[in-house]
């Protein structure tokens, strides 16, 4: 899963990802500090494995990741390839979703692109060129589709949808947002839209606002955007984030319970993302390996077999399954086979979250 942090200028973009990644993306008080792409592998928090871990104590314990692409500020234009524009509707195109950071704080140390702090102005223009770039995209699968349908007419509904879709965008709006049928919305799906991706809105504020977030003007004003859209939405304190990845595990969870939270921004950003994408976690064990694997929600055992290697999907037999919390209330997988709670599925079964599994298979 890879998912693109996107801002204006200055508004806390590297420094998040720079706390969630340790990767060292430069971070400095001007415009395009970030030049090229920087990009991050995470780890994603699942405490499950590390139970799995203590239960079998492998060679190797692999957690499923998260790719952070930190992509250059944008400046108005960039549809039309002002400063960074080009590469970066580019690298957007490539992510799965966007984690759009927002600067919800005001500090006249911080010099902001566009004079002050309001939020709802800055997403705004970030979203009407990622809606201009949409639109050049749009009205050459109009003139293709109009041609298409010289020899064929069924690309004359594609015409027409194109065009409609035209329409909604010029007016402002995000393809996203595109009131249409499951065929149609389909059919949209194809053409790669950029203000179709799906967007986390990270709240970047300072110490004080990050505090007591709830009552914090700029990020309410964000949250009640995200709820139209339909978006997510996360407070987090880019500044703070930075300190507590310098942390060890343990003071780490002590420096949380002192700010009031369970879970770091990384955390929350995950658990976003995958709630977004509608992604679930299954697991294998055994003295080898303990490993999570991502899946989209609603994927059958072969083609999650397929995750791990081609040739497990190609000659899938069966899965033998356990949920997590049977084998731990087990204790072993011996004990849970002992009392029947492994089961063999077929070809039809639909993954769950948390499932342990073995697959058969022959090729």
């Amino acid at each position: 899963m890879k998912l693109g942090i996107v801002g204006l200028p200055n508004v806390g973009k590297s420094t998040l990802f720079n706390a969630i990644t340790n990767a060292g993306a430069e971070s400095a008080n001007y415009p395009f500090c970030t030049i090229d792409p920087n990009v991050g592998v995470v780890a994603v928090p699942d405490a499950r494995l590390d139970v799995l871990s203590e239960m079998y104590h492998p060679k190797k314990t692999t957690p499923a990741v998260v790719e952070f692409v930190d992509i250059a500020g944008l400046v108005k234009g960039a549809s039309k390839g002002e400063g960074l524009g080009n590469k970066f509707l580019a690298n957007i195109r490539e992510c799965a979703a966007i984690v759009h950071v927002v600067r919800c704080f005001d500090d006249e140390n911080v010099i902001h692109v566009e004079g002050s702090t309001d939020p709802l102005r800055d997403i705004g223009i970030i979203d009407i060129e990622l809606i201009m770039a949409d639109v050049e995209m749009v009205e050459r699968r109009i003139d293709k589709a109009q041609k298409a349908a010289k020899s064929d007419k069924k690309f004359l509904h594609e015409a027409e949808v194109f065009t409609a879709l035209k329409d909604w965008l010029n007016d402002g709006n995000s393809a996203r947002s595109f009131d249409c049928g499951e065929e149609d919305a389909a059919l949209i799906a194809t053409s790669e839209l950029l203000s179709l991706k799906p967007v986390i809105y990270a709240a970047n504020l300072d110490e004080d606002g990050f505090a007591d977030y709830q009552s914090n003007a700029y990020y309410n004003l964000v949250a009640d955007l995200a709820a139209r859209e339909g978006a997510q939405v996360i407070p987090v304190c880019a500044k703070l984030e930075a300190e507590i990845a310098q942390l060890e595990p343990d003071e780490k969870k002590l420096f949380l319970e002192e700010l009031g939270i369970s879970e770091s921004g990384l955390d929350r950003l995950v658990k976003a993302s995958y709630a977004l994408l509608g992604l679930i976690s299954f697991l294998t064990s055994g003295e080898d390996e303990c490993r999570a694997w991502t899946i989209v929600r609603g994927t059958r055992a072969p083609q999650a077999a397929g995750k791990i290697h081609t040739d497990f999907e190609r000659g899938f037999i069966r899965a033998e399954v356990v949920s997590f919390s049977d084998l731990t209330a087990c204790g072993t997988m011996a004990a849970a086979r002992e009392k029947g709670l492994i089961r063999s599925e077929g070809k039809d079964y639909v993954m769950k979250d948390g499932d342990i599994v073995l697959f058969r298979f022959n090729v």
